[in-house]
């Protein structure tokens, strides 16, 4: 067990890594404003009279990239039944066609950490207007979208300068969007809670280890089987997450996302039968389901699925495949979610993003920046001025 939340099993690894605990125990006493983040007295940029402004709106697009714009993304996904308002989410060229029947409602939320980011300012040039409710969220300094927002005379809320835009999520980057979901961010800022936890810090310690001690035995694809819909941009998330995070000095981990119960009939036998580079997650959401099979239509043959709910299907195929991957000896941990809430959201934030960190120190890489992106970027321009 995690938390009460969150039913738990690690790697098939018995020890407790003491250099792992130690580093832990280091990044616990560093000033890091990505852990202030975490806690719950962490201070958004933005005030309660602002935020009072920009509840009335029904309709939200949000423009940005990356760490900018997956975390609120994975909230709104993980409390698609529950949020009443109605969200858009543009980090590609072809999410350009949002229909905005009333302006007067509709709030545009432009984020970018650096304020120059090269998508987020060609979506902005042709989704926004100066007739319309703009937001600006990027660091206090002169850029494209600072210059942009002063034109517009529209407010900018500033993005903390010292976190990275994919460990952002429980910052005003993520909390502002998901209070105007109508959630509370209080209840994600769990780390206070969790470092009381016993279970939490030997649970984060033993996954970190288990996960080097696969990583030394030459398995780097980290795929996710995941059983939760409502939890995919959770893991888009955590892709850029780890995979940004870790991918430096020719080390790394290639997070692959697996939609179950589906691609049992796709790449379920590679992942069985395949190479063994890769080590897995599976992750599930138990929640009743009020749709069930009628009963009165099966055939004898299948006469084990009457009076059964759509649930009850996929925990059994969810628990037949851990029965299997247990059999072959395939390296996996399990994550299994009793209650959907922030409180949970958070703490699965929270483990995702101290796992990160912690795999980025042991494997000695700095975890916190990207710089072979820049290269992307700046060749970019190049090619823009060239042509």
């Amino acid at each position: 067990m995690l938390t009460k939340n969150i039913d738990y099993s690690n790697f098939a690894l018995k020890k407790l890594d003491k250099k792992i605990l130690g580093i832990f125990k280091k990044l616990l006493n560093e000033e890091n404003e990505i852990i202030k983040s975490l806690k719950k007295d962490y201070k958004d940029s933005y005030s309660k009279k602002t935020f009072a402004k920009l509840k009335k709106y029904t309709h939200v697009i949000l423009i940005g990239m990356g760490g900018s714009i997956l975390g609120a993304r994975s909230i709104y996904s993980f409390f698609n039944k529950k949020v009443k308002k109605k969200f858009f989410f543009n980090d590609s060229y072809n999410s350009l066609n949002f229909h905005k029947k009333n302006k007067k409602k509709t709030l545009n939320l432009i984020i970018s950490k650096s304020g120059n980011t090269l998508e987020t300012i060609v979506n902005s040039n042709i989704l926004i207007g100066k007739s319309e409710k703009n937001i600006f969220l990027t660091e206090n300094k002169k850029s494209y979208l600072s210059e942009l927002a002063e034109k517009l005379k529209s407010e900018v809320i500033h993005h903390n300068n010292f976190i990275g835009g994919r460990y952002s999520v429980l910052s005003e980057v993520g909390m502002l969007p998901a209070q105007l979901m109508g959630l509370n961010p209080k209840k994600f800022r769990r780390f206070n809670f969790l470092m009381k936890d016993k279970r939490f810090v030997n649970s984060l310690v033993q996954n970190v280890s288990g996960t080097l001690y696969l990583i030394k035995k030459k398995k780097y694809n980290s795929i996710i089987l995941n059983y939760d819909e409502a939890s995919s941009d959770l893991f888009f998330w955590y892709q850029q997450l780890i995979a940004e995070s870790l991918g430096k000095k020719s080390k790394g981990i290639l997070p692959i996302i697996s939609n179950m119960p589906k691609d049992n009939h796709s790449l379920m036998q590679l992942y069985l039968d395949g190479f063994k580079k890769n080590f897995y997650t599976f992750f599930n959401v138990n929640e009743t389901s009020s749709v069930y099979i009628d009963s009165n239509k099966l055939l004898k043959l299948h006469s084990f699925l009457k009076n059964k709910n759509l649930n009850d299907v996929k925990q059994s195929q969810y628990y037949a495949t851990q029965s299997v991957f247990k059999k072959k000896n395939i390296p996996y941990r399990n994550f299994l979610i009793k209650k959907r809430s922030e409180e949970t959201l958070g703490e699965l934030f929270i483990f995702f993003i101290l796992e990160t960190i912690l795999l980025g120190k042991a494997l000695d890489v700095n975890p916190y920046d990207q710089p072979a992106v820049e290269l992307i970027k700046s060749e970019t321009k190049r090619f823009l001025k060239k042509n």
